[in-house]
């Protein structure tokens, strides 16, 4: 059993120079393909004992690799969508390493070998099967999407972001009942057969991408939201979101600068380094004062000196609020550690914003209404499926091909 302690060490942000490299799983995959084919080759249908249990390895190794990649990208960059893709696809491993140990072990009571064609078939059912046994997760799940969002409405409005959640559940439940109504029964030639389980296969292997990426979104803003940055920082980052007609802070914003005031009395306290507050927001148009101008004055209320304030009061978004932040503190301390505060639904966001202008600045985020996570993580899906795209055409393309052979070889 793993140490707390270890946990927490493994859990630690930007501990690590390193970026995590996946060499390993690739010559795992090719050195297991290549096994599969001398077994098949030279023995024929009398090894599949020994290609289940090769596979059984395969899968085992590959879910070793990919959580010790999920753990080390924390330490290097945990606002990284590789840990979306490590988590998202360590759940789906997961899947077919029980299955194939209980198929395994099922096999030591049978009489004769199971055929190339039968272990083919297994594998290129695989997609489906996970897709078929993880429909009551997506039922519960996008029912609490649906509550959440109708919630959300009520408070915020009607508007095309507060609905995605609804929209995305129809789309997951939708596409599992779909599949089970096309593969409830299908008989004909062997080429029509043939065209169905592509169809049946490669539709359920495109599910299972969206549906990994889904989990190690969920997986990754959650990690991200709790994480508490180590008392040892410089600056802390305050983000702005919003003002009341009178230039006071909104809840949204009080709940972002009261995390900042936590944070920076718990590492007083616990290290004696105080560090400096930057306030970051602009002046919108409804707006009486700048969001930073607000900041500050909340914070010398509560008794922080104006000399421990830097105003940014020029940024208009997100990257804007990381980019001019920066900025402002290279020309204080360049070597001065960072943190940022925001609404818990939106650490993992802000995070990838700061990477993206080349500072690493560690979140913690401010409790909100239970009603806001859900669709902000849809929004954070959604916005994985617009960047990257190489990357995810590489890993979906190669998923594709993999079920497509299956399947050929199959018949």
């Amino acid at each position: 059993m793993i140490h707390s302690e270890t946990v927490k060490n493994m859990m630690k942000f930007d501990t690590r120079n390193k970026k995590p490299k996946l060499y390993h799983l690739l010559v795992i995959s090719v050195t297991t393909v290549i096994l599969l084919t001398v077994f098949m080759l030279c023995h024929g249908d009398h090894q599949s004992m020994h290609m289940m249990i090769v596979l059984d390895l395969y899968f085992a190794v590959s879910l070793v690799l990919l959580v010790s990649a999920f753990f080390k990208q924390l330490q290097y960059n945990p606002y990284s969508y590789n840990t979306i893709f490590y988590m998202g696809f360590a759940v789906f491993v997961v899947f077919l390493l029980l299955g194939h140990i209980l198929l395994t072990v099922q096999l030591f009571g049978y009489s004769e070998e199971l055929s190339m064609a039968e272990i083919f078939s297994l594998m290129s059912d695989s997609a489906k099967t996970y897709m078929l046994l993880t429909f009551p997760f997506i039922l519960v799940f996008s029912a609490g999407l649906c509550v959440s969002n109708i919630s959300l409405i009520r408070h915020e409005g009607k508007r095309l972001v507060n609905i995605l959640g609804i929209i995305l559940s129809f789309l997951l439940v939708g596409g599992v009942l779909l599949l089970y109504l096309y593969d409830s029964s299908v008989s004909g030639k062997e080429s029509y057969i043939l065209l169905h389980n592509l169809i049946v296969n490669i539709f359920s292997a495109a599910y299972l991408y969206f549906e990994c990426m889904l989990i190690g979104v969920i997986v990754a803003d959650a990690i991200a939201a709790r994480h508490d940055p180590e008392p040892d920082k410089d600056f802390v980052i305050i983000l702005g979101c919003g003002l009341k007609k009178d230039g006071t802070p909104m809840p949204l914003l009080r709940g972002r600068i009261d995390r900042a005031l936590a944070f920076y009395h718990k590492q007083k306290e616990t290290t004696g380094k105080e560090l400096i507050f930057v306030t970051s927001g602009g002046q919108g148009a409804d707006e009486v004062i700048s969001e930073s101008a607000s900041m500050k004055r909340y914070l010398v209320e509560h008794g922080i000196p104006e000399n421990r304030i830097i105003e940014e009061d020029r940024s208009t978004d997100t990257f804007e609020n990381m980019k001019f932040s920066k900025e402002k503190i290279l020309a204080v301390n360049p070597q001065g550690k960072i943190a940022f505060s925001t609404t818990n639904y939106h650490v993992f966001r802000s995070g990838l914003f700061a990477r993206r202008v080349k500072m690493r600045a560690v979140g913690m985020g401010a409790e909100t209404k239970w009603y806001f996570w859900p669709n902000a993580a849809v929004r954070e899906f959604i916005g994985l499926l617009t960047k990257h795209r190489l990357k995810q055409a590489l890993i979906f393309g190669g998923m594709i091909l993999l079920y497509f052979l299956l399947n050929l070889l199959v018949h």
